[in-house]
């Protein structure tokens, strides 16, 4: 049959049956180890709160005839441990497929919790009176929303560090090179605690260039049986939906084989790149193309939040603003701000500030550089600029030459965090799908920046930009913008 030619010549060179694969110990909790970590924080937050009340006398000194012994709040502690817990588990936080998104499982908890102990206050006061504390109520709900937040965090850390030390890390092979494979493969290596380590790709056999961007190549389809073994590969990910049926069985036949599990990414997929949005029809799957989610209220509130911080960071740092400047003018001659034409949102020129980084004849330079680019696309990046000065060097290093885009934020031609301000000379080689991400307003920060910077290939940043604008919230935008303080400090990628 002529699905089977790219495993033909493998199967008659290996008849021998892989021995079956260890099992992966995960190291995150068991959803009964959490529930049991999650009723033990909970009961500390709620005698400890007891504590506060009636011995420390915060929120007032209680009077013998207001005392109530701990006893008299068992049956309500039991109580609301039930309620909470199963509030919990309403909002699936005992999940045998936890939640990713930290921000996601923390806002459960708050919510959770919250709606929890107004439910129990609630049939409690309802049915008792008001015998009990409200106070005591009061603590309680803010030390239990606590204690399971550091729980909860602490769980993922060392989750994250049973992870570094390979325990519970699944090696992943992809199959494909295209572009749908490419953007797999990024998600793979750059979400570490998603638990999989990316081992490399085959390729598909339509696009045998020996390479996708900065990931390895381990072969072709042929060598799939091979590759299973020698690497170790603990699951194999198909990103080549193109191909018949057949096709898959013969590969999901030699994953079971080698003891490797088999996941593919679906047809649809390849329409745009995660824009697609899944409903259902009383359990009927309806399928749609995403709308950008930055617009409307959102957009509303994202423009509050910008200019907001855009103040506040510009008065807090309006210091190191000062010094910065001085030392530009002392280190070469020029101007402090370098001011370049962008665009924004839907394409709009803008003129974005800058602190100059460079002489002042740099820009005349550029076409005796371009020759040396090391960037791939459609941008141009040298790690070893010449024509870059002293204080440029730390400037670029540390982002901060991108400090006065605060003005372009007040301004509305920029956001805190957005894709990065392309040239219009780059806009002239987007393919198609990139313009895409000529969406959403620039911003300081992004998703890309926080991913790698510029070591990411350009494929992989219009792939993050057009994820972030599809997929905006304000916590997206909190979490990016904590991120970005390390990157900042580590210069990692900056040049």
């Amino acid at each position: 049959m002529e699905s089977r030619a790219p495993f033909a010549e493998a199967e008659r060179a290996q008849e021998v049956k892989a021995p079956a694969k260890r099992r992966l110990a995960d190291p995150r909790p068991a959803p009964w180890q959490s529930l049991v970590l999650d009723i033990i924080a909970l009961n500390l937050g709620f005698l400890f709160a007891y504590w506060l009340r009636y011995h420390a006398g915060i929120g007032g000194l209680v009077t013998d005839e207001n005392y109530l012994p701990l006893g008299e709040y068992l049956p309500i502690q039991l109580g609301l441990t039930i309620t909470l817990a199963g509030v919990y588990a309403a909002t699936g936080l005992y999940s045998k497929k936890p939640k990713t998104s930290l921000l996601e499982e923390l806002s459960s908890v708050i919510s959770g919790s919250s709606f929890g102990m107004m439910l129990f206050l609630a049939s409690v006061f309802l049915f008792r009176g008001l015998a009990y504390s409200r106070g005591l109520f009061l603590m309680a709900w803010v030390l239990i929303i606590t204690l399971i937040i550091i729980s909860r965090i602490g769980q993922r850390l060392f989750a994250e560090y049973q992870r570094s030390k390979g325990i519970g890390v699944k090696r992943v092979l992809v199959v494909g090179s295209g572009q749908l494979a490419r953007s797999v493969m990024h998600v793979l290596s750059t979400e570490p605690g998603l638990g999989y380590h990316l081992a490399g790709f085959l390729e598909d056999g339509m696009q045998m260039n020996g390479s996708a961007g900065r990931f390895h190549s381990l072969g072709g389809l042929p060598d799939l049986e091979k590759t299973l073994r020698t690497h170790d590969i603990d699951e194999v990910i198909v990103a080549v939906p193109s191909y018949p049926r057949e096709f898959f069985s013969e590969i999901i036949d030699i994953c079971e084989k080698n003891g490797a599990a088999f996941k593919m990414v679906p047809d649809l997929y390849e329409l745009s790149l995660s824009r697609l949005d899944v409903d259902d029809l009383r359990g009927i799957p309806l399928i749609g193309a995403k709308e950008v989610s930055i617009q409307g209220f959102n957009l509303a509130i994202k423009r509050i939040a910008d200019v907001v911080l855009a103040v506040f960071l510009m008065i807090l740092l309006s210091p190191l603003w000062l010094y910065l400047a001085l030392r530009i003018k002392k280190d070469s001659p020029g101007p402090v701000y370098f001011r370049q034409i962008r665009l924004g949102k839907g394409g709009r020129p803008f003129i974005a500030l800058k602190f100059r980084s460079m002489h002042e004849k740099a820009e005349a330079e550029l076409l005796t550089l371009m020759d040396k680019n090391e960037a791939l696309g459609p941008i141009f990046k040298i790690k070893n600029d010449p024509r870059v000065t002293r204080i440029g060097r730390f400037l670029r290093r540390t982002s901060l030459d991108e400090l006065p885009q605060l003005i372009n934020v007040l301004r509305g031609e920029m956001s805190l965090v957005g894709p990065r301000p392309p040239l219009p000379s780059e806009v002239e080689k987007y393919e198609p799908w990139h313009l895409k991400r000529l969406d959403a307003a620039p911003g300081l920060t992004g998703l890309w920046q926080v991913s790698g910077r510029s070591e990411l290939p350009f494929d992989e940043m219009v792939m993050l930009d057009i994820y972030y604008i599809e997929n905006w919230s304000l916590g997206m935008d909190i979490k990016i913008l904590i991120r970005t303080i390390p990157a900042v400090i580590s210069g990692k990628g900056a040049y």
